[in-house]
């Protein structure tokens, strides 16, 4: 079975009012080490690799941030040390405000074959909420110089639930969303993080009601298929063939190394993970033994999230056995609320039960 490997880069200009993933704003030295260091944790890691990558994925933070010919100097080493099927999908994610013509040609020729770009919203005063700096225009710009160079493979990120979003704002986003033409998006609802900027002032900005949320959800979800967008997890759409491949392996229980501080991963048969500490991976510490990982209740939670569902057979392939009765008898419960389907074996939630997914999946997991 292929595996994908995910690289953090901890590095931003500044950080967003509502991130609270681990990343500072680094100096040349810094970055220059930490290349290094991740050269070095990638020949670290060679002699336990046994199965190709057929995906990498560099995330952040801002890994654009992190400059073209580091990410070529780190995409060389995997290359020289690891077993890389010759059609890997390479993503590197990017803030509009740092792509420009010299960055598009450098990643592609790289090899980088796939980019998500941080959008959020088409929408100035919405971005403006999220503390984004980076302009709508900036992101038109991005994406021309990323087609100009090859890169056609780019996805965009887009968030319901912003401060003082109304349907007519979204549907602003979405009509950028279509003239772009990009074949992916991920459309997530904002999630207030404690200790971030944002949560501190919650109370003073306009967010809309939960109903509304749901509300943008179906309706962004409805408008994204017309562009011709499937959904294929609950965040996810794509045009057909252009899911990320990556993050598949993630949803599909498959096995994923995560090299980098923060990093998580499940390889091995075991979950480990980086310490969010920057000294701790330039030393070249070990990671954190996060147990066992692929059991039946996590492999159930992870396929749910999908729009193909839980089939028996890919229960049956995995653990040999067949997916248990209990779990048809709760999704026949829940079947009649317009939250799920049933058939031929496969359990696959609706756009309703993906509005209550924590509810729902963990109503058929916890009948195994």
């Amino acid at each position: 079975m292929s595996a994908g490997l995910y690289l953090h880069i901890p590095f931003c200009a500044r950080k967003c009012d509502y991130c609270d993933f681990y990343s500072f704003a680094p100096t040349d030295a810094q970055m220059d080490a930490y290349c290094g260091a991740l050269q070095r944790s990638v020949v670290d890691w060679s002699g336990d690799v046994t199965e190709p990558f057929d995906t990498v994925y560099f995330g952040g933070g801002t890994p654009s941030l992190f400059g073209g010919d580091r990410i070529a100097a780190v995409l060389n080493t995997i290359r020289s040390a690891l077993p890389l099927t010759s059609d890997a999908e390479i993503t590197v994610e990017c803030n509009p405000s740092t792509v420009d013509e010299a960055l598009a040609a450098s990643l592609s020729a790289a090899g980088v074959n796939r980019v998500s770009l941080g959008l959020q919203s088409a929408v100035k005063s919405e971005r403006a909420a999220l503390g984004r700096a980076s302009t709508p225009q900036q992101a038109e710009n991005a994406l021309r110089q990323l087609q100009q160079s090859g890169i056609t493979n780019l996805s965009l990120d887009l968030m319901l639930g912003l401060p003082g979003q109304t349907e007519q704002t979204l549907d602003e986003s979405l009509r950028f969303i279509q003239e772009s033409g990009v074949p992916h998006v991920s459309a997530y609802l904002l999630k207030v993080e404690e200790n971030t900027p944002l949560f501190a002032k919650k109370d003073t900005l306009p967010f809309p009601d939960e109903d509304r949320v749901c509300d943008f959800y179906l309706h962004a979800a409805e408008a994204l298929e017309k562009m011709g967008l499937r959904q294929y997890e609950i965040s996810n759409f794509a045009l057909p063939g252009c899911e990320s491949r990556h993050n598949l392996h993630y949803w599909r229980d498959e096995p994923y190394l995560g090299l980098g501080p923060a990093a998580h991963s499940f390889f091995g048969g075991k979950r480990f993970f980086y310490p969010r500490d920057f000294s701790s991976f330039l030393r070249g510490d070990a990671p954190v033994d996060d147990g066992e990982g692929g059991d039946e209740s996590e492999f159930c939670m992870l396929r749910l999230r999908l729009s193909e569902g839980l089939s028996d057979d890919a229960f049956f392939d995995r653990f040999g056995k067949h997916l248990p009765q209990t779990v048809f008898d709760a999704a026949a419960r829940l079947a009649p609320h317009g939250l799920l389907t049933v058939q031929d074996g496969t359990i696959a939630l609706t756009k309703q039960g993906f509005l209550l997914s924590n509810r729902v999946i963990g109503t058929l997991t916890d009948s195994l």
